[in-house]
């Protein structure tokens, strides 16, 4: 897997850098700004772009701007931000416009190598990555009426457990219950929700967006909370 890490910290890229080689992970360039990134990404195209929300010149969103602008000029390249803190607005935003490929994670969940890059691995092959913190913020957010009302609390827990990226198996795992019980509330999420069913068309991720979409967080662009723990995504 080919990376490139894009963050201003000198220090915050070289120690990522040393541990993904570490773990087996081509880390081709690094950048310190957004513009830096687009260059490297058009030099080297990577698998995966790691992106900080917070780089110059005014240290408020230009990597989640940058992310955006790599999306839209390389689809086919995917996109972890990393951010300190849960800013819901700016990721709902970003992970509802994209049907495959990015990711949200706060950087304390950079300490679990094997599962940041587990992580890596799976928005590189089409995935979804939801840190937990965000997935707990949005389900306590009010919500607009929708679909999702139809949902049981026990399907509302198994779509974000969803969106944090975890299989059938891993959210299995989690709830203590049979991957078949799983597979029995997706199907029921998927049907209530009424998705497109081409073979072209990937539900779960539909499933996720649709559960991204469904939150209404007015004034939310000045969110700036720390949140309250981080959790690793299962399998």
């Amino acid at each position: 897997m080919r990376v490139i890490l894009a963050d201003d910290a000198s220090m915050i890229r070289e120690g990522l850098a040393r541990m993904l080689a570490e773990a087996g992970v081509d880390v081709v360039a690094q950048a310190g700004d957004g513009r830096s990134l687009m260059a490297e990404v058009e030099r080297h195209h990577p698998d995966v772009a790691v992106v900080d929300i917070r780089m110059p010149p005014t240290f408020t969103t230009e990597g989640l701007l940058a992310a955006a602008q790599v999306r839209a000029d390389h689809p086919d390249v995917a996109v972890m931000i990393l951010s300190q803190h849960v800013y819901s607005h700016y990721a709902s935003r970003l992970l509802a416009s994209e049907r495959h490929g990015v990711g949200y994670l706060l950087k304390d969940r950079v300490v679990d190598v094997e599962e940041f890059v587990a992580a890596l691995e799976r928005i590189r092959d089409g995935g979804t990555v939801v840190d937990r913190s965000l997935v707990d913020e949005l389900l306590a957010a009010p919500r607009v009426k929708h679909p999702l009302a139809e949902l049981t609390a026990r399907e509302l827990e198994v779509l974000s457990l969803m969106a944090e990226g975890r299989t059938d198996k891993g959210i299995a795992m989690a709830l203590f219950v049979s991957s078949k019980t799983v597979e029995a509330h997706v199907g029921s999420i998927l049907r209530k929700l009424d998705l497109p069913v081409h073979a072209t068309e990937n539900r779960r991720v539909h499933a996720v967006l649709a559960f991204l979409g469904a939150i209404e967080q007015p004034g939310d662009d000045q969110t700036n909370r720390r949140a309250p723990r981080s959790s690793t995504p299962s399998p």
